[in-house]
């Protein structure tokens, strides 16, 4: 598996799947998952609308729509309290469960945002290391996909996450 970071929007990647950081409606919200919406239309709320919503640390699958993906990914991270509700573990379920559904689906390429580091306020380092230590983690165990890609939204977000790739 490759991974790498870059700075860009998440919502015109070529890809097989982008993973869009949810509420647990997976009705629309903010940041990425309002991106996602916008961009994918309104045939993405209908299918999230099947769904029935998503627990946090969990994941669902929808086709991409309007997106130039195949694939949307959502999850539901956690909200940080401090690090005293186990919001570690479910963050890195986050993206255990995507990677899941991505072999599941043969796909070889995803790209992710920073989960959680948005209006959730999941500490910035932290959250990246999560991400990157359970891509690694998740290696080991699944074939698939090849190329891991973290889609970060400001320079200081890639910062961390090329500091933590290297």
């Amino acid at each position: 598996m490759y991974m790498q970071a870059i700075q860009d929007d998440i919502t015109t990647l070529h890809v097989d799947a982008v993973v869009n950081a949810a509420n647990s409606s997976l009705l629309g919200g903010g940041g990425v998952d309002d991106a996602s919406h916008r961009a994918a239309g309104p045939d993405l709320l209908e299918a999230c609308r099947s769904l029935g919503g998503c627990p946090t640390g969990e994941a669902r699958i929808t086709r991409a729509y309007h997106l130039p993906c195949q694939w949307i990914i959502h999850t539901v991270g956690p909200v940080w309290q401090g690090g005293k509700d186990n919001e570690a573990e479910l963050l890195a379920s986050c993206y255990r469960n995507r990677l899941k559904l991505a072999v599941r689906q043969h796909m070889t390429s995803i790209d992710f945002p920073a989960i959680s580091t948005g209006v959730y306020g999941y500490p910035a380092e932290p959250a990246a290391a999560i991400a990157i230590a359970t891509c690694r983690a998740c290696q080991q165990q699944y074939a698939g996909p090849d190329r891991v890609c973290f889609v970060c939204f400001d320079a200081r977000s890639m910062m961390i996450y090329q500091s933590l790739l290297t």
